[in-house]
């Protein structure tokens, strides 16, 4: 799967580049076999390298709701195989370098009325290190269904070009967000997606979602990439 230079020309412009059926439906149904109960799992017997942050860490143990699961590709055999694939990979050269590593994949589910929202923020504000820069990319894959309703992405377009903002650390969270929060902003670009879309952004331009207020649950995944060398502990595996 290559690109085109109107989409090259896009993902430049904006910073983000959505790209419809990515992922095939079956790829998409084994994830959701995959993940079924894990959220009672991830309480349970949790693997020694994934890392789960909750919504609401003081909850019970049989209410916990996973807010964000670190090396999810420990969990999903079907995510692993994905993050490494030609679909992603070869995409994933052509906006970055052509040399790919992987930094880490994460599971976000944004259960129907749980899910909290994601404030404002540019992802380098948790990746700066003296020894990188900010060439890594994200490409969040959706699947279920992703609406405005139940907390799908948003975006500034163009703000990749203003450079690092500065971020508030929220310590009892495990946030850097810019000032305010969420809220909706009139320069703010929503981009529903179906399930197995995938939408490639890099790691300065500001992005955030509303709360999950629907009946509707919202899981995606979240695959970061680096360039091996940009950054030594921030390269999981060398993929290409």
């Amino acid at each position: 799967m290559h690109l085109t230079s109107q989409e090259k020309e896009s993902y430049e412009d904006n910073g983000f580049l959505l790209k419809r059926g990515l992922v095939s439906a079956e790829d998409i149904g084994r994830i959701r076999q995959e993940l079924n109960d894990i959220h009672r799992r991830m309480v349970a017997d949790p693997p020694p390298e994934v890392h789960v942050a909750w919504e609401d860490e003081d909850a019970p143990d049989e209410r916990k709701v996973i807010r964000q699961l670190m090396h999810s590709e420990l969990v999903s055999p079907t995510l692993d195989g994905i993050l490494r694939s030609d679909a992603l990979v070869d995409i994933v050269a052509e906006l970055m370098h052509p040399q790919v590593a992987l930094y880490h994949s994460k599971l976000l589910p944004k259960e129907a009325g749980v899910g909290a929202a994601t404030p404002w923020h540019q992802d380098y504000a948790y990746w700066k290190r003296d020894e990188n820069r900010p060439m890594m990319i994200n490409c969040q894959m959706a699947i279920d269904p992703m609406t405005l309703e139940n907390g799908c992405l948003e975006f500034i377009p163009g703000s990749h070009r203003w450079g690092l903002q500065d971020h508030e650390r929220h310590e009892e969270t495990f946030g850097m967000f810019l000032p305010g929060h969420y809220y909706k902003r009139d320069e703010g670009v929503t981009v529903p997606m179906e399930p197995g879309d995938g939408i490639f952004f890099t790691s300065l331009v500001i992005h955030g979602s509303a709360p999950n207020r629907s009946p509707h649950p919202r899981w995606a995944n979240t695959f970061a990439y680096n360039v091996p060398g940009n950054g030594a502990h921030q390269v999981r595996e060398i993929l290409r």
